[in-house]
């Protein structure tokens, strides 16, 4: 399969340090600038963190993925704003990994990142590139417009013991013919904004993703968990989950339903319900939407 593929660089260490891996130029890669060499997990964070901050290419957004997992995200009203508030989503992760911001990194956000981050923007000012590199901090200039950034993802390859798998990506929107409020209590137009937030974010995230969402802001996110998922979201969001939204991948079950009421969530949106829950739901007056899409994956 690489025989025609053009060799870009030799990166060493894979996703553990016993494999080697290379990278290989495609037909359709992004143009990007960077002042230092980036690793395997490098890569791997930005392409996750990218996927994620592609979707709010159009406002003032911010990323953080540490380990190839999400962990925090923010929009706000100007993109020192979206910083601050993805790093009060999660304080202790925050300070270090990947963070990719929507607009230009400015000097004020340079100087709250350190030599354990690597950020990625589609503009840099002058006088943020020389507090980074006073600082020793990776900086990745992303030159393709991320309006246009879905355009480069490409066909899904794992290779098994049993042949090639190749999938088309996800790049599934909603759908307003099936973008549905089914509850009898009708949410506010700010809790929509905010479900379509974290709908959009949980696309993203590994099976059984839970992510909850308040004012713009990744409050608790859980993912990849066999069992009680929306309990482990709804502990980290705490205090947080009043008046919150939830976002899911699954329909919920009566006891899900129940953990959320319990937290006061006040929004949920998942692909589809059944009428118990439902009628759970409209007891306790907590507003539903269903999606029609589910966007549970197994990677």
């Amino acid at each position: 399969m690489i025989e025609n593929m053009e060799l870009v660089k030799e990166l060493g260490a894979g996703a553990t340090i016993s494999q080697t891996a290379k990278l290989y130029r495609t037909h359709d890669m992004i143009e990007y600038t960077t002042d230092s060499e980036l690793a395997y997990a490098d890569l791997i964070n930005a392409t996750l963190a990218l996927n994620i901050a592609s979707e709010f290419y159009d406002v003032c957004g911010a990323v953080f993925v540490k380990n190839n997992t999400l962990t925090a995200a923010a929009l706000g009203a100007t993109i020192f704003d979206a910083f601050k508030n993805a790093i009060d989503c999660n304080p202790i992760d925050s300070i270090c990994g990947v963070v990719a911001l929507t607009k230009e990194v400015n000097v004020d956000i340079a100087r709250l990142l350190t030599s354990q981050h690597i950020v990625l923007a589609p503009e840099f000012s002058k006088e943020a590139i020389n507090v980074l590199e006073i600082n020793k901090v990776k900086y990745v200039k992303i030159d393709t417009p991320l309006k246009d950034y879905k355009n480069y993802l490409q066909e899904e390859i794992t290779l098994t013991p049993f042949g090639t798998i190749i999938q088309d990506v996800n790049k599934k929107e909603l759908d307003k013919d099936s973008f549905k409020v089914v509850s009898k209590l009708k949410p506010t137009v700010e809790q929509i904004e905010d479900a379509i937030f974290a709908w959009k974010i949980s696309k993203y995230l590994k099976s059984s993703a839970i992510v909850v969402a308040k004012d713009f802001k990744t409050v608790g996110i859980s993912q990849g968990l066999q069992s009680n998922a929306s309990e482990y979201a709804l502990n980290i969001a705490c205090d947080n989950a009043k008046d919150a939204v939830l976002a899911t991948d699954v329909p919920l079950t009566m006891h899900d339903l129940n953990t959320a009421v319990q937290c006061r969530v006040k929004l949920i949106i998942q692909p589809g319900v059944v009428q118990n829950v439902l009628k759970q739901a409209d007891k306790f007056e907590v507003s539903m939407i269903t999606t029609g899409i589910s966007n549970f994956s197994l990677s």
